[in-house]
């Protein structure tokens, strides 16, 4: 070390603050320090001056929610609002003690303990969220609760947090427990349109608040965290369970003894009627998934109902009008009139994936049971695009013959309706026409696994069986992603997932949520849905689905299940997809109800609207010929000779079969797809089987002429 003068009695004093000074790690330390004394006093003055801006706590006793979450339609027609259905004060002593105990056990068990904020469960509520990187969980008071009702929006960020905490600090200073817990008990959202407890006694149970039981306390006193979820009018069973959990914190909490507790519990659930108000929005079925849709976002019901935020939807409120008004109509012209015949409609936009229409039954208020997603019913022939789809990807051309004949495959014989055959015919006609017996041999030529493998990426999520019986709709199936698969043929292979919701403003006009650009995959070759489009368009022009007939360029198929207890009629332009749904909801029969009938009538109504921003354009695809054909007279097989005619046909095979043994030692020659379809027909000459022509410039396809076909009704292994 260097000599600095220092005298030897005070050089290690010297020597100690020149470490200090000069070793880096140290320094590091102390630079820290500084910076976080820093930013320490940074903090303090922002959060002073954030604390400024928070609402002044004025005329407490005379404030209610006033700021209101609207849903609007995409041309910015209001849909739905979350105002009060019915609003009036009641007084802490009005409302009888045990409610009020079932609130707090529910809500806030230490409420006359804590300071506006509960700091174990808010402690536990920073570490979910701090890990979690957002506002996952809550731990608010009932005071925070009241904080935010009136005075803050709902969104989840930290500051909003801080703010809630803020101003229940300042409520519990400026007002009393008693004071707090009244205000809360007439502010706080119980779904189906009421604010406050008197509103929910009203809506639910049609009583004043001294006239409730104690299991209908109970049930009101679960509904804040979840009001929709709970709501008894969408989910009994779910609201049942929620109350008997209210019931068990009153016993543990010793509200309420074990014997009172168990009699409680298991109490039916009476409601009154929905209330009309409530009911009125404009498109409910729509409004409950776009709730469903905001949940997968991250807001709660609670915020969605609280947070004065306007969420702009994807809906065509006309054509939600017009489906609304065609499902009544067409029901009621048809002798549809009980509350057990229902109907749904799904649209979209095969391009970008857009809502348009959405209905989920005839009367939201007598039935909040959502046909359109919740229900799976079998799909009929509805199905069989999917089947010859398979074909086309594996080869087959339209315009290849095919024997509408007697078939059986293993121990299954279908049958056309009526035992109604026309022998051979072509491909796209057996379609038109929607044959059985054709179908199944096709599936039988292609196999069953290809046809469930293209159905999944397609867009159908129902589990499919592997059974040949699918290829005449035995599966369940739900009309959203049935709607959803028909648009692969509408958007030239490509398949896009249907959305709600284009963006979430804020009370402020902040935007929270935007919709991204619809990612779409390629699922199906440009020519094949070129040619399955080209072929259901003649379902429409000569086909089962001629009610169908809007006018301009469209395709679609028709289905009916077993002893018709459900018909459907599926098809799109080149613009919007729309599925329909007609049954019962006992899945009983309905007669002579097809997919050619009322669903057909109903999609028709529906599209004529939903289509009309978008003029008479055809589908922009390569050209497909489809040989004109004239189809034979049909005949009527009876059982028997239809039976007979099996047996030769097994005969021959068998036959054959033994040639084909006696003959391994000559080399196999290899069969196309279409000869394999011909079996026992005349084989066919190359000028009659031509494929997929795509030209350089667009003609318009010549229109095959048909004999007049009726639509008649048939069920599966029947019908058309």
């Amino acid at each position: 070390m260097g000599n600095y003068n220092i005298p030897k009695n005070r050089k290690k004093k010297y020597s100690s603050k020149r470490v200090t000074v000069d070793n880096p790690f140290l320094k590091l330390i102390a630079g820290l320090i500084v910076f976080g004394l820093g930013v320490m006093l940074a903090g303090l003055i922002a959060l002073k001056l954030y604390l400024t801006s928070l609402p002044p706590i004025k005329n407490l006793n005379t404030l209610k929610p006033n700021i209101v979450t609207t849903f609007c339609a995409g041309d910015g027609e209001v849909i739905k609002t979350f105002a009060a259905y019915t609003y009036s004060n009641v007084e802490l002593k009005e409302v009888p003690e045990t409610l009020v105990k079932a609130l707090i056990a529910t809500e806030d068990k230490n409420f006359y303990k804590h300071p506006g904020y509960d700091m174990v469960g808010l402690a536990r509520s920073m570490v979910a969220n701090v890990l979690a990187g957002h506002v996952v969980q809550g731990a608010s008071t009932i005071t925070q609760q009241l904080s935010r009702i009136l005075f803050l929006s709902n969104e989840k960020t930290f500051t909003r947090k801080i703010k809630e905490l803020q101003v229940a600090a300042q409520i519990e200073k400026t007002i009393s427990k008693d004071k707090i817990l009244e205000m809360y008990l007439n502010n706080v959202y119980l779904g189906s349109g009421a604010y406050g407890v008197k509103g929910a006694a009203r809506i639910y149970f049609n009583k004043n608040l001294n006239q409730l039981t104690l299991p209908e306390m109970a049930l009101i006193a679960g509904l804040p965290q979840a009001p929709s979820v709970y709501s008894p009018y969408n989910n009994k069973k779910l609201a049942e369970k929620r109350r008997n959990q209210v019931l068990l914190r009153m016993y543990k909490m010793k509200y309420i003894d074990k014997e009172t507790y168990e009699k409680a519990k298991k109490a039916p659930i009476i409601l009154s009627s929905m209330p009309t108000m409530y009911a009125t929005n404009k498109a409910p079925y729509f409004c409950d998934y776009v709730m469903k849709e905001m949940y997968k976002l991250g807001f709660t019901e609670d915020e969605i109902v609280n947070g004065g935020y306007k969420v702009i939807t994807t809906l065509d409120y006309k054509a939600q009008v017009k489906a609304n008004e065609a499902i009544l109509k067409n029901l009621k012209a048809w002798g549809l009139t009980r509350d057990k015949n229902q109907a749904a409609v799904f649209s979209f936009s095969p391009i970008d994936g857009r809502i348009l229409v959405y209905a989920g039954g005839k009367d939201y208020t007598k039935s909040q049971y959502d046909r359109v997603t919740q229900s799976a019913r079998p799909s009929g022939s509805a199905f069989k695009p999917f089947i010859f789809t398979a074909a086309i990807e594996k080869g087959y051309s339209p315009n290849d013959m095919i024997d509408d004949l007697p078939f059986k495959a293993g121990d299954w014989t279908p049958r056309n309706y009526g035992n109604k055959y026309r022998g051979p015919i072509p491909l796209y006609t057996a379609l038109m026409v929607s044959s059985n017996v054709c179908t199944a041999r096709l599936m039988d030529a292609i196999g069953v696994r290809p046809v469930i493998q293209l159905a999944r990426v397609m867009g159908i999520t129902t589990p499919i069986p592997y059974d040949y019986t699918i290829s005449l709709g035995s599966n369940s199936v739900k009309l959203f992603e049935m709607t959803r698969a028909y648009g692969v043929f509408a958007n030239g292979g490509f398949k896009v997932e249907p959305f709600a919701i284009e963006r979430i403003e804020s009370s402020r006009g902040t935007i929270l949520y935007e919709a991204k650009k619809a990612r779409s995959s390629k699922v199906l070759n440009l020519n094949t849905a070129a040619t399955m489009t080209a072929i259901m368009k003649t379902v429409i022009t000569n086909g089962t689905g001629r009610a169908a007939n809007i006018g301009k360029p469209a395709a679609g198929k028709t289905g009916t299940t077993d002893d018709s207890k459900d018909a459907y009629f599926i098809g799109f332009t080149p613009d919007v997809v729309t599925g329909v749904w007609v049954g019962n909801d006992d899945n009983s029969q309905m007669g002579g109800i097809t997919g050619g009938t009322v669903p057909a009538l109903i999609w028709k109504d529906v599209m004529t609207v939903a289509t009309a921003p978008y003029g008479n354009a055809d589908f922009e695809y390569p050209e497909v010929i489809l040989n004109p054909f004239r189809a034979p007279g049909v005949s009527i097989i009876p059982q028997s000779e239809a039976k007979k005619k099996l047996e030769n046909k097994e005969k021959e095979q068998q036959e054959a079969e033994k040639e084909k043994a006696e003959e391994q030692k000559t080399p196999a020659r290899v069969v196309k797809p279409a000869e394999i379809l011909q079996q026992t027909l005349t084989p066919i000459k190359k000028k009659e089987t031509p494929t997929v022509e795509v030209k350089p410039e667009r003609t318009e396809a010549p229109q095959p002429q048909f004999a007049p076909i009726p639509v008649t009704s048939a069920p599966i292994g029947q019908q058309q």
